[in-house]
């Protein structure tokens, strides 16, 4: 069940939300530092991470599931919001460079279906950065903030559904290495906590961040065999009629 867009706008808005996005921020920053000339697209709650790629982007626009709800984007101007379904997306193929997911992946019904769906409007080439809980981390275990809801995936899993949709992982991140803290004096520190969890414990981090790209062709394994049929060369047809002949001459 999707979180419900409203709860995820209130949840950047409070302290917890705000250094979220930051630690959140930085890693996408660094993964994805722009995008000159590419149609970039985020789907699921990706308003605060692309919002930057409007400066030298071709084109961007957010994709929201109907089933989380739509907010109005950007202010001020014409809207660059969509509601739609993560399983059927209103696009045509290999039209979009980069493709976000953040608050999409661990609330689908069908994951094989959405990354398919991803692979299809992904041109040859085409990056997919995707955020989802972490089931070692806190975050996932505490449902005061977006990651306590939904399924959280663990490093193989999430590789696993990616291969299967024809979408290698090549670079593997992680975030909000701090724990969800609301105690605004100890949330102040966040920082220097995300710093040291990202040395010392990244195993248990809050999310985990992939960068994948789409994969054109892949080569299947022959089943093997235990036997192996052996054919042997007929020069002359032996028919029934033929058979019989010689037996009537032997007499």
């Amino acid at each position: 069940m999707f979180v419900d867009v409203v709860d995820l706008r209130e949840f950047y808005s409070t302290p917890l939300g705000k250094a979220a996005a930051r630690s959140l921020g930085s890693e996408i920053g660094r993964l994805w530092p722009s995008a000159p000339g590419e149609v970039v697209v985020g789907l699921g709650y990706c308003i605060p991470w692309i919002e930057k790629y409007n400066e030298n982007a071709e084109r961007v626009f957010a994709l929201m599931p109907a089933a989380q709800g739509a907010l109005e984007w950007p202010h001020g101007g014409p809207s660059a919001t969509s509601l739609v379904f993560d399983e059927q997306l209103p696009l045509p193929d290999s039209s979009i460079d980069r493709l976000m997911m953040i608050h999409v992946l661990e609330h689908s019904e069908n994951l094989g279906d959405t990354l398919s769906e991803a692979w299809r409007v992904l041109t040859p080439g085409g990056k997919l950065l995707i955020v989802v809980p972490n089931r070692r981390g806190l975050w996932a275990r505490f449902e005061h903030t977006p990651f306590g809801t939904g399924r959280p995936f663990s490093k193989g899993q999430l590789s696993k559904l990616l291969r299967d949709a024809l979408l290698t992982p090549t670079v593997w991140s992680e975030a909000l290495n701090f724990p969800p803290i609301t105690r605004y004096g100890l949330l102040r520190f966040y920082r220097g906590i995300e710093g040291a969890g990202k040395r010392f414990w990244p195993v248990f981090s809050g999310i985990i961040m992939v960068e994948a790209t789409k994969r054109l062709y892949q080569g299947l394994p022959a089943p093997a065999r235990s036997t192996r049929r052996v054919l042997v060369p007929v020069f002359a047809p032996q028919g029934s009629a033929r058979i019989k002949r010689q037996a009537s001459s032997r007499r």
